[in-house]
């Protein structure tokens, strides 16, 4: 991530918005503080999409393994499942 500072971009806009690229943004400091980021606009960027773009976010390294089957081979159904929920709930 590139930083400049609010007098550099307010001098140079056009050449502090060419540093702009899809997988880096730029950041602008006053009085050495960073105050404000700008981003190209990517339209389809999700939250994750962005969080690891910014190095917040690690996606994890292989697909989760899907749910085993229920024992036996056998599939509940949704009214099946709700008297089973309804069971473990009890009276209390």
């Amino acid at each position: 991530m590139q930083t400049v500072s609010k007098r550099e971009l307010n001098q140079q806009t056009a050449a502090v918005l060419d540093r702009v690229t899809d997988t880096d943004d730029v950041v602008v400091t006053e009085r050495g503080k960073a105050r404000w980021r700008i981003s190209a606009v990517r339209e389809s960027d999700t939250t994750l999409a962005r969080l690891e773009r910014e190095g917040r976010y690690t996606p994890p390294a292989r697909q989760p393994r899907p749910w085993p089957e229920t024992a036996g081979g056998r599939a509940y159904t949704a009214a099946e499942a709700d008297a089973l929920i309804d069971e473990t709930r009890g009276d209390h």
